[in-house]
């Protein structure tokens, strides 16, 4: 692949022709502000606090769709570049709820970073605020519009990464909407829940229902671990706050980036369900008793054995699981064929 050399705040790097000016920075430690930039989605150049300054350029192009031709010079911090940047954040925050005390993205929201770095408290002129009612009809996320700064992240996962297509703009000018088609709820939709829109918003537009009011990231362990439901093994954050799982978080997984399906982001509540069993259950006279494991399996060894002398070892079907691992999957196929004697075992992903 042919090579492009840039100069980017002094520093020379050669990169692939066609990489954004973005991408060079980031790939030499130079931290470029961005809200509608994703690396993961298409570049759209919508939310412009990306812009930099470029030799023989006029005007402050956006970092995020401006590739990178030979010789070129980039200055990302120039007194312009950093008045334009606030600029746009004080137009942002002037249309944009100032809950921060209250907001659940508090400490993780983008829009609340940048103004941090670029001393952002108030715009000074005046704005106008939506009054939209939070949007709860579907089982597993809030949608507040009132905070959507319209950066097209979510509309582009939905197409890009999930090949769904539920969400886009709505309506114009000030009244513009991300939603489903003719802006319906949700639940209407054909939403498969599988909150990829969510692992992508910079700010509080949408939370997960279970984990509002649960703690505040900087309270939260992060754990990271693979989903159990299949055998793809995405990657995941478990965040726990004193002991107990209070949802899940997305992680650049090896396999899976930070997009899940509805049952791995959604599906935890399980771990900790008043309904599951935590220690072997024996019937006894009727009734279920609790029981050691040595109990447990005990008796489950002497009823396989009593079944294969009494009716023989084709008696036996074994099914395995998905959410096993591939060693525990052969252990169980060498256990039903050598121990057992038995060639009925099968797969759960077959049923």
């Amino acid at each position: 692949m042919a090579l492009v050399t840039v100069t980017i705040d002094g520093q020379t790097v050669q990169v692939p022709a066609g990489t954004s000016v973005l991408d060079a920075a980031q790939s030499i430690g130079i931290k470029i502000p961005a809200l509608c930039y994703d690396p993961d989605l298409s570049a759209v150049g919508a939310c412009r606090l990306c812009v930099v300054e470029i030799e023989g350029i006029r005007n402050l192009p956006a970092s995020c769709v401006t590739t990178c031709s030979e010789g070129m010079v980039v200055r990302t911090g120039t007194p312009a570049v950093m008045e334009a940047r606030k600029t746009l954040l004080e137009l942002l925050i002037a249309n944009h709820p100032l809950d921060c005390m209250t907001c659940e993205k508090s400490g993780t929201c983008l829009l609340q970073q940048y103004c941090y770095e670029y001393g952002v408290s108030s715009a000074p002129f005046e704005g106008d605020q939506h009054a939209y009612p939070i949007d709860d009809d579907n089982p597993f996320y809030l949608r507040d519009m009132n905070k959507c700064i319209l950066c097209g992240r979510c509309i582009r996962a939905c197409e890009e990464i999930v090949g769904r297509n539920v969400l886009d703009f709505s309506y114009r000018g000030f009244n513009t909407k991300v939603g489903p088609f003719m802006d319906a709820p949700i639940k209407d939709s054909e939403c498969v829940y599988c909150g990829s829109c969510i692992a992508v918003c910079p700010t509080g537009a949408l939370e997960e229902k279970k984990m509002v009011g649960k703690g505040r990231p900087w309270e939260v362990e992060k754990v990271r671990t693979v989903c159990p439901y299949c055998g793809t093994g995405c990657t995941y954050d478990l965040n726990v706050k004193d002991g107990k799982i209070i949802g899940v978080t997305s992680t650049d997984g090896d396999v899976n980036g930070r997009f899940l399906c509805v049952k791995g982001r959604f599906g935890y509540q399980f771990i900790q369900s008043d309904d599951r069993l935590k220690t072997p259950l024996i019937k006894k006279n009727g009734k279920f008793e609790e029981a050691t494991w040595t109990e447990a399996i005990g008796l489950i060894a002497g009823k396989f054995k009593e079944t294969r002398e009494k009716y023989g070892p084709g008696a036996f079907g074994v099914l395995s699981s998905a959410r096993c691992t591939n060693e525990e999957n052969y252990l169980l196929d060498k256990f039903a064929r050598a121990v057992i004697g038995t060639n009925n075992i099968d797969h759960c992903a077959r049923l």
